[in-house]
């Protein structure tokens, strides 16, 4: 009795100081977060301009908030590097979605440019290390809408209330993702959804069976404000409706709670709310078209969120090899490679994501 007396005292007292700590801790993360997100100030010029067109650059979605982007400045260009050491072999062993993610990015620059009076033309060097070459000349100061969101936009991971979206809404989201080499296919058919999100289910219990799988997740888990405040990356619990806990004690739990039939429960829920799925195919698999495919994904999370839609990826089904073979044989593309799958439909939003300093991403 002595024992367990002691322990509920310990308990309750370590409770009542995680609550002080917290609440700073939130406070911290609450003004990161307000500071990353702000919309960039009209009229900035030079090297203010530039840094607050690569800091728009770094709050496109990028898998596993790994950030694994480099940028070099120069007096008319911007140099977008992959930074392998962020690399996440075991579930993205070829770096797909590494580069899927840089596409991303770039396409930030793009769209948001404009707000700053600039043009950003990005060239792929094919022949080089994966980079990305960003030409800026002067331009009109025009914003547009899909600028406008960049800050907004997040990968929202929760439940969608499952209403359909109107045809004009779907016609616009798809030709913001019209892109050379990268097709969109549209699936809101409830049929056409489950039969995908079958393969999702199968893509993830293969995942959540393989140990290398499970401790690189947990290398970029972060389950307390702490954490998410200085390590500026990775998956915040918090963003996906999860509980905000000391690190250690979250990933003990993670151990026991995540299992592939909890994980596969909640990914079907998720497809079960969802308005529909858009999966992004390019017609060539090589670095080129990932990019490319990152790019279509990036303007249409940004006209989704112009119209008020939530997204979210699922790329289990194309991250397991003989998983994403199935898929692209259900869904008859041949030998093109199915990128990435992202559901989409009506939420509210939730608790954003971090980005690093500038400091940290420009060399």
């Amino acid at each position: 009795m002595l024992g367990a007396g002691g322990t509920v005292a310990i308990v309750a007292s370590g409770a009542a100081g995680f609550a002080l700590w917290s609440g700073a801790s939130k406070d911290s993360w609450k003004e990161a977060i307000k500071t990353i997100r702000d919309p960039i100030e009209p009229g900035l010029t030079g090297q203010d301009a530039i840094h607050e067109l690569v800091r728009y650059a770094t709050l496109a979605a990028n898998s596993h908030n790994t950030q694994a982007w480099r940028f070099e400045l120069a007096p008319a260009t911007i140099t977008l590097l992959p930074d392998l050491t962020r690399a996440t072999p075991t579930v993205d062993p070829d770096d797909h979605h590494l580069f899927a993610s840089l596409g991303a990015a770039a396409e930030n620059m793009v769209q948001g440019a404009p707000l700053l009076g600039l043009s950003a033309v990005p060239r792929f060097d094919a022949d080089g290390d994966g980079r990305i070459v960003l030409a800026l000349s002067p331009g009109a100061v025009m914003a547009t809408p899909m600028a406008e969101a960049i800050p907004k936009r997040q990968c929202t991971r929760s439940l969608y209330d499952g209403q359909p979206i109107p045809a004009a809404n779907l016609e616009a989201m798809a030709a913001a993702a019209r892109n050379d080499g990268v097709d969109l296919l549209l699936l809101t058919e409830r049929s056409a959804i489950d039969a995908v999100g079958a393969l999702i289910i199968q893509g993830n219990t293969i995942q959540m069976g393989d140990r290398a799988y499970i401790d690189e997740l947990k290398q970029w888990l972060r389950f307390s404000y702490a954490e998410a405040v200085s390590s500026a990356d990775g998956l915040f619990s918090h963003t996906s409706g999860n509980p905000v806990l000391p690190g250690p004690i979250g990933r003990l739990l993670f151990d026991v709670v995540a299992t592939a039939a909890s994980e596969n429960t909640k990914y079907l829920a998720q497809i079960a709310s969802s308005s529909g799925l858009a999966i992004f195919v390019s017609t060539q698999n090589d670095r080129a078209h990932w990019i490319a495919a990152g790019r279509a994904y990036q303007r249409f999370a940004l006209q989704t969120t112009v119209l008020g839609i939530k997204h979210a990826f699922l790329n289990q089904a194309v991250e397991v090899p003989k998983v994403r073979q199935r898929l692209a044989e259900h869904l008859g593309l041949g030998q093109r490679r199915p990128d990435l799958i992202v559901r989409f439909g009506y939420a509210e939003d939730m608790p954003s994501s971090m980005r690093r300093p500038l400091a940290d991403v420009i060399v």
